[in-house]
């Protein structure tokens, strides 16, 4: 396995739509897609665009959210994790099982339609990754 085009950065919000407002007055964000709710994973999201990756935003749907946990740790928000591109989302969770990484459950459709997977924090010196398997066609 080879690390992949970093995808995007996920940060978790207790409001989307003020996040939304301080990446378009202190960054000059222009592509801002439209929030989406994705309720078997408990979060709201939210796009921005940028010449070389993305930013997630994430609101939680309600309090057993696993990013309302986040939030109550850090009320203001923050980065939650870093998502990799892999070719195949399987192979990837049979090697780094087979490396000795945590892998946080099954692989599931995430945000982008496409499957991913969590693996733990303590793996990555507390960075907290997420893989998903390439989009097909356009990025």
């Amino acid at each position: 396995m080879n690390l992949g085009r970093l995808n995007h950065v996920g940060v978790a919000t207790p409001s989307i739509e003020r996040s939304v407002e301080t990446y378009r007055t202190l960054l000059g964000a222009t592509a801002v897609g439209e929030p989406f709710d994705l309720p078997a994973q408990g979060v709201r999201v939210c796009f921005v665009d940028a010449p070389n990756t993305q930013v997630e935003l994430i609101q939680p749907l309600d309090e057993k959210s696993p990013i309302a946990g986040f939030l109550a740790k850090n009320p203001a928000g923050g980065q939650h994790h870093l998502c990799f591109e892999v070719p195949d989302i399987q192979a990837a969770v049979a090697e780094l099982e087979e490396r000795g990484a945590t892998v946080l459950g099954e692989p599931r459709i995430g945000a982008h339609g496409t499957p991913i997977v969590f693996v733990h924090p303590r793996n990555f010196g507390g960075v907290l990754v997420e893989l998903m398997e390439e989009p097909k066609g356009d990025h």
